[in-house]
This record gives C-alpha cells, sequence and structure tokens, in this order.
C-alpha cells in the first residue's frame, strides 16, 4: 500500500463547501439529490449484472432490546387472536443500530439544509422539502463494494486510521472495477469484528472509526448517488469546524447530505456481502433499496438486497 498522502488542512476541507456543493444541479426545488443520478440507462446497466442470481441482504436485524449503541430501541408486539395475529412497529431509526436511509431534510449547518432551503422547512408535522417520499419509487442501481481492509491486508479499520479519500480509489483499482456515476459505493470497514476485538467501545460513541472528511471529493468527482457504509464518520474530526456548536454531525455527514445532495444508507450490515463478492470474485452487482413512503419524512429504515 502506498504511503499515505498527507491530510488535508481545515482550511481545504472547508472550501469543500463550495468545491462539493450540487446546489440547484437540479432545479431550485429539487428533493432527490443524487438520486437524480440513477437513469433509466444505470438501471439497465445495474439489471445486466446479474449473474449468479446470489441475493445478499444488507440489513440488520430489527433491534428490540436497549442498552449501549441502542439507546432507542425498536418496538415490535404483536397481538393474536384465535385464528390470525397482527404486528405493531415502532421506531426511531436514526442513530447506529438501525439500517436506514438518511433524507435530505435530516442534516443542517448552520440553518441551511440541501440546496439552500432553510431549516424551517421542517417541522414535527414534516418536512416540506428534501424528504424522503422523493425516493418513493426506489433505488435501484450498480453497487460497487470497496473493501478496506482487504485492501490493507487486515481484519478491521482502527481509530486512528480512518478512510481515506485516495484509499477509495486506490482500493477500487485494486478490485478492478471503475467508480461510475449513479453508483451506490459500498464501504466496507469490518465494522462487528473491529467491535468484537474492541468490546470496550460503543457504536455511537467517541472514538469510533470511520470515514475521513476527504472521502467527500472523491464521491463529487464520480458522480456517486449513494453511500453505503457500516463505520460512519470518524470521529472525534482533527476539524474544529464539525466539532464545535451547533453539532450537526460529522463532516461526511454535512457535506454529503446538506452539499452533495448525497443519501446515506447507515448501519448497513456489509459483513456477508463481503464474504460474497470474495467468493465470487466480483465487487459489482445490482443494489436495491426500498425506502417506505413516508411523506416528510426524514428517512426510512430499509433492507437493501444486493444481486449479484
Amino acid at each position: 500500500m502506498r504511503t499515505p498522502p498527507p491530510e488535508p488542512t481545515e482550511a481545504e476541507v472547508l472550501r469543500y463547501f463550495e468545491t462539493c456543493c450540487n446546489w440547484g444541479r437540479w432545479g431550485p426545488d429539487d428533493s432527490a439529490g443524487t438520486i437524480n443520478l440513477i437513469t433509466p440507462e444505470v438501471r439497465r446497466h445495474a439489471a445486466g449484472l446479474v449473474r449468479s442470481g446470489r441475493t445478499v441482504s444488507l440489513s440488520r436485524p430489527w433491534n428490540t432490546v436497549g442498552g449501549p449503541g441502542n439507546w432507542n430501541p425498536a418496538q415490535h408486539y404483536l397481538r393474536v387472536w384465535e385464528d390470525f395475529s397482527v404486528d405493531y412497529l415502532g421506531i426511531l431509526f436514526h442513530g447506529y443500530a438501525t439500517t436506514h436511509i438518511d433524507a435530505l431534510c435530516h442534516v443542517f449547518w448552520r440553518g441551511t439544509m440541501w440546496n439552500g432551503k432553510p431549516a424551517s422547512d421542517v417541522t414535527s408535522l414534516g418536512a416540506r422539502s428534501g424528504d424522503v417520499a422523493a425516493w418513493k419509487d426506489g433505488i435501484v442501481t450498480r453497487g460497487v463494494l470497496l473493501d478496506i481492509p482487504r485492501f490493507r491486508g487486515v481484519e478491521y479499520v482502527e481509530l486512528d486510521q480512518p478512510i481515506r479519500g485516495w484509499e477509495l480509489e486506490a482500493c477500487a483499482e485494486a478490485q478492478g472495477v471503475e467508480l461510475r456515476p449513479g453508483d451506490a459505493v459500498c464501504v466496507y470497514g469490518g465494522r462487528e469484528k473491529f467491535y468484537a476485538a474492541h468490546p470496550e467501545r460503543v457504536p455511537g460513541v467517541r472514538p469510533q472509526p470511520g470515514l475521513h472528511a476527504d472521502t467527500v471529493p472523491v464521491f463529487k468527482k464520480y458522480d456517486t448517488a449513494l453511500l453505503v457504509w457500516d463505520m460512519m464518520d470518524h470521529r472525534p474530526t482533527p476539524y474544529r469546524t464539525f466539532e464545535e456548536p451547533p453539532r450537526a454531525g460529522g463532516p461526511v455527514h454535512v457535506l454529503a447530505i446538506v452539499y452533495l445532495g448525497m443519501p446515506l444508507l447507515d448501519n448497513a450490515l456489509l459483513e456477508p456481502l463481503a464474504q460474497a463478492c470474495a467468493e465470487e470474485g466480483r465487487w459489482e452487482f445490482m443494489l436495491t433499496v426500498n425506502p417506505l413512503y413516508v411523506r416528510g419524512g426524514t428517512g426510512s429504515p430499509v433492507n437493501p438486497v444486493a444481486v449479484l
């Protein structure tokens, strides 16, 4: 593995607010963001990638057990009659326990959200822009898995070695895949193995391993439509701007959602997909993601399915 380039300075990272901005690209009232990059041609190409027909879910199981890392446990109750039963489901899905997709109204930056809309567009009754209903027809595209531990020759990403932007490109090259507009880029960091090796650590409690801010220009460069990841922002970040109040989230969350307009599929379970890709010797596949049709919603629980 080559010598890593130096980390960008805070001033260089702050320039990402301009150089990685997609505001107005799809019109002043757009709520779909980079999902617009998934054209019919992209979907047709994705369908052509299906060879073995093997399917792999990227979802974690619905977690009703509260505790460290799951401070808002999901609810699941059944009512049973003599000849049938029904379910009640309730969830606060943002956080580090549930596999979900972030809509573009989920994160603000100093009072502003995607496409320059005011944060006041979001109220307790729902969002007037940037809501998850923009993707009600589903997301079907080419998925590319970037297996960072395999690329590094390790089991998992460590706290002091965040996933860098240059690594995404180098990993894709090493795997023989080309990043293309409209892709869902799945970045595997080895989350399960990391927390098994470090039982004192808790998902969502700093410090935590994950992606560096300098991955965002790479997503902009290749017109990535969706980021799917198991380890989210590397925290704490060395960039003071993202650590001082108001804390809207890590730099990847802020820059991707508010400025790129790129949704994030958080808490994906990528270890089974990494194993399947290694077994089949290929790293691209068709990916399907179907958010719930929740008008005004800030996102949705999802069960992403890769079809190889």
